[in-house]
């Protein structure tokens, strides 16, 4: 060794020559070479492509394509009660749909077949704050969301339906369901949609409308015994005319009781009272006299009253009678009908002639506190609902709207 120093770069040769050789070196670098040519290539075999890849993750990440519509806008007040509630989807098909009020009611609806649109079952509330969250779908599977909120209309002008019988009540098996309105009706469908009459056991219920105040429900033979009757109110928020909103919303539920029918016969001057179909009792009776016949037909009891007056002026007899104290008093029509006791005629009256001025009359006393008189007996087994037939008058059938007679119209003229 001479003392010199020995260069870097023969130092660093004699290393790597020591290490790892010359043929080794070459195979590691024509590897590499290899590897780096392939991963740079393109075409469907690029890893940017395969699931979880980062490209993947960018495009699952993109907004939803669909697009929620809702009128009328966030915030808008005054709203109507129908027609103004229109939720749909472009670019997409809505999914989820939810209509509530601040107590958390919801409003029934449907999403259309194709997922355009969402329709609401029925009108919405007046005076009410309502809020809409609906959610649609690309078709990617992106979702796409909206909430708004707006309150409807609070009306100038209102109406109520005051209906019978009342709810709770047990009611024999010819009583229908009959509301009044307080305000002409020029809207009737919107109406008839916001009333629903169901039973159990399930029958077919049909309506009637009496100009346009009144509307009657049947079905098409008395109600069975035993029979549950709810009837829905949703008025509230109905446009029944013009400026005029239902402001109602209540539920009446009535019980049918056993069956009565009672058949006056005017020619032979009796009256059979079945019940549950068997003859329990036959009764004489005085009908209408020749001038002033009894109505035929079914009619349904629709009020009761132990003593009341009867003023022949208040039914177009003028001052022909005026008895104050006319006792067991059961209603029959509207007009004037009534089936009661009658403690002026002679005993031998009933089943011998037809006296009245067009009511059914019943032997009893005055006071009617005799309780084995006819009259207190056939007061005390009926009630309201009950149905009372009246044949062989010489007088036209009664109305069908004279009264709750419903029953006296042919059921193809009711309305499904």
């Amino acid at each position: 060794m001479n003392g010199r120093p020995i260069s870097g770069a023969s130092v660093d040769a004699r290393r790597g020559r020591g290490r790892r050789g010359g043929p080794l070196a070459l195979l590691l670098t024509t590897a590499l070479f290899a590897v780096t040519a392939c991963g740079g290539g393109g075409g469907s075999d690029s890893d940017d492509d395969k699931p979880g890849s980062g490209a993947g993750r960018q495009k699952n990440n993109e907004p939803s394509a669909a697009v929620v519509a809702i009128a009328p806008k966030d915030g808008a007040k005054s709203v109507a009660t129908s027609g103004a509630l229109k939720i749909t989807a472009d670019k997409g098909r809505l999914t989820d749909v939810k209509v509530s009020d601040a107590d958390g009611n919801t409003i029934d609806g449907k999403i259309v077949k194709d997922g355009s649109a969402w329709k609401p079952a029925h009108h919405l509330a007046a005076s009410t704050k309502y809020k809409v969250h609906a959610t649609a779908k690309d078709s990617e599977g992106r979702e796409s969301a909206k909430d708004t909120s707006f309150t409807t209309l609070t009306p100038q002008n209102t109406f109520v339906g005051h209906f019978t019988p009342e709810d709770g009540s047990k009611v024999g098996v010819g009583m229908p369901f009959s509301v009044n309105f307080t305000r002409g009706i020029t809207k009737p469908e919107d109406v008839e949609k916001a009333i629903e009459i169901t039973s159990k056991p399930e029958v077919e219920i049909r309506h009637k409308w009496y100009g346009n105040d009144r509307i009657d429900f049947r079905p098409e033979e008395y109600w069975k015994p035993g029979t549950k009757v709810t009837a829905r109110l949703n008025l509230d928020g109905v446009e029944g005319r013009p400026g005029v909103y239902g402001k109602q919303s209540k539920s009446v539920s009535f019980t049918i009781g056993r069956s009565q029918v009672s058949t006056v016969d005017a020619k032979s001057k009796k009256m059979k009272v079945e019940r549950d179909g068997k003859v329990i009792k036959t009764i004489p009776i005085t009908a209408g006299a020749p001038g002033t016949t009894t109505y035929n037909g079914k009619m349904v009891i629709t009020e009761k009253l132990k003593v009341t007056r009867m003023n022949g002026e208040t039914v177009g007899f003028g001052g022909e009678y005026d008895i104050k104290d006319v006792p067991h008093a059961m209603r029959l029509s509207t007009s004037g009908t009534f089936i009661h006791g009658n403690y002026w005629a002679a005993p031998s009256t009933f089943g011998a002639q037809n006296v009245s001025h067009g009511c059914v009359g019943l032997r009893d006393v005055r006071g009617g506190g005799d309780k084995k008189t006819p009259s207190a007996w056939f007061y005390e087994k009926s009630m309201i609902g009950d149905v009372v037939v009246v044949k062989n008058s010489k007088d036209k059938q009664v109305q069908w709207f004279n009264g709750l007679n419903a029953w006296n119209l042919d059921w193809d003229k009711w309305e499904k």
